[in-house]
């Protein structure tokens, strides 16, 4: 049994079965989903990067190449499109979220064997890749076209590429006299080849860069120490040449196109000439935290009537602001379309709301958002209502709704709190490994601080942290006994 539960490919074919219940059981699809889709087949079939829009085939940039890119590969492979060929698009995400769960396993294996002398580490690479194969949390996302699959991917290869790239600052620069040490094995190179990974990510996400900010911080820190401030400024150079490099060919397409160099998606995702709504969405910042409520306002924007009762009380300061609010929902809902008055009296509450409550739309609101991302029973793709608390309540409705709510509550807590425990234990055995430590922290911190500045914080944007906190989490079993390991690989199966 020992050798059973040590053996890779009995992780990964658990991890197979676990993602091919989600495809079959709870396929899901998104309005992102039609969207990638239509890039797609418009890209396919008619060799341009567009959607239709009234009609009209319109090159965009609203979205990054990289996945409908894939999708188009499945289409040109299978022979069908669109929804026809979603079954195949999910096996595919199999493939490459089971290539992520492996690249978990390394990473938590490179972050044991730091300043160790050793270069593996079987006992943490096998619990790391039986916490990834058996994540549901990632395994779901497998299930519908969306970007999540890919950007774990992504995430956990820079991140293995970029702790052997902190592992080597203290190795003497390639370029120095009398140094043999190979190009190839230099930091700057290593920095080179993830900022290239990096961006061949962002060619899926365009938040992906927080990875080389995260990173930099971390290489400042060190080559301070080392006082060689011209080292740290050419390593930050590869990082960001590597990732241009990748990016470039997408650069350069939205200059002939649309004539501009735009290196990544705009920060709105707005169709040419479409409306941004800026003061709708400062308004939503000083009060929205949880997704259950953009699907009762900012989803419902433009398409669907807004009624002023579904938003919640929080949203207003006084009863005189909410018939404001009314009024403006009013003249909106005549033809479910928002105007640039509407929007600027919305932009003027929410002008209003910030001067009264300023540490509420900067600090409390924010902080809401990140424990909401954080700790939430990420069960968006299951028909589950999602409601733990008050647990009686929620018991006496649905018992069966209520207990599997409540056993992905609490496996997302085991996720986030080994994580966290991996780290610390980490940090204080191991100070070579530190700075790769601190890379991953910086990260997840620079990740959750951005997420908390968009209008809609989805708990899914969050899953790029989890091949870290995954990683992290396996260091916690580094210096258990093999029979030990063995136990942990029992009770995770």
């Amino acid at each position: 049994m020992r050798r059973v539960f040590s053996n890779p490919f009995v992780a990964l074919a658990a991890g197979l079965c676990l993602r091919l219940f989600f495809v079959l059981k709870y396929p899901a699809n998104s309005g992102d989903t039609v969207l990638y889709e239509q890039i797609a087949t418009n890209w396919l079939k008619r060799h341009v990067y567009a959607m239709d829009v009234g009609g009209v085939v319109t090159p965009v940039d609203l979205r990054m190449p990289g996945y409908p890119a894939f999708l188009a590969i499945v289409y040109t492979l299978t022979g069908r499109t669109g929804a026809d060929a979603r079954i195949w698009v999910m096996l595919g995400q199999i493939a490459v979220d089971l290539l992520a769960c492996v690249l978990i396993a390394r990473l938590a294996e490179l972050l044991a064997c730091a300043g160790r002398g050793v270069e593996t580490n079987k006992r943490v690479r096998i619990v790391a890749l039986w916490l990834a194969a058996l994540c549901p949390f990632t395994a779901n996302y497998t299930a519908v076209p969306l970007t999540e699959v890919f950007a774990v991917f992504w995430t956990a290869l820079a991140c293995c590429g970029l702790v052997v790239a902190l592992r080597r600052v203290e190795q003497p620069d390639f370029l120095r006299k009398g140094s043999h040490l190979p190009i190839g094995k230099s930091v700057e190179y290593t920095a080179l080849g993830a900022g290239w990974i990096v961006g061949m990510g962002t060619l899926f996400r365009p938040e992906t860069p927080l990875l080389l900010i995260a990173a930099a911080i971390v290489f400042g820190g060190m080559f301070f120490f080392l006082h060689n401030f011209k080292r740290w400024v050419m390593v930050c150079l590869a990082m960001a040449l590597g990732c241009a490099m990748a990016l470039s060919p997408w650069a350069l397409r939205n200059l002939v196109t649309l004539g501009e160099p735009q290196f990544l998606a705009p920060k709105d995702s707005n169709l040419p000439g479409e409306l941004v709504p800026y003061g709708f969405m400062a308004w939503e910042k000083t009060w929205l935290f949880r997704v259950r409520d953009c699907y009762l306002v900012p989803w419902r924007l433009n398409g669907e009537t807004i009624y002023v009762d579904d938003i919640p009380a929080r949203a207003f300061d006084t009863p005189e602001e909410k018939l404001r609010v009314a009024a403006i929902l009013e003249q909106y809902n005549d033809d479910l379309t928002l105007t640039a008055e509407e929007d600027a009296a919305f932009g003027q509450l929410a002008r209003e709301r910030t001067a009264r409550h300023p540490l509420r739309t900067y600090v409390w609101i924010p902080a809401a958002r990140a424990v909401t991302i954080w700790f939430t029973p990420r069960i968006e793709l299951v028909p589950i209502a999602g409601h733990v608390f008050p647990l009686a309540q929620m018991r006496e409705d649905d018992p069966v709704d209520q207990e599997v709510t409540s056993l992905f509550f609490v496996l997302n807590l085991f996720y986030v709190g080994l994580g966290i425990l991996g780290c610390v234990r980490l940090w204080r055995s191991n100070a070579a490994v530190r700075p790769a430590v601190a890379f991953l922290a910086v990260f997840i911190v620079l990740r959750t601080a951005f997420l908390t500045t968009l209008e809609t914080p989805e708990p899914r944007y969050v899953l790029v942290c989890f091949p870290a906190l995954i990683a992290l989490g396996a260091q916690i079993f580094a210096g258990r006994s093999e029979a030990a390991s063995s136990k942990i690989s029992l009770v995770l199966s």
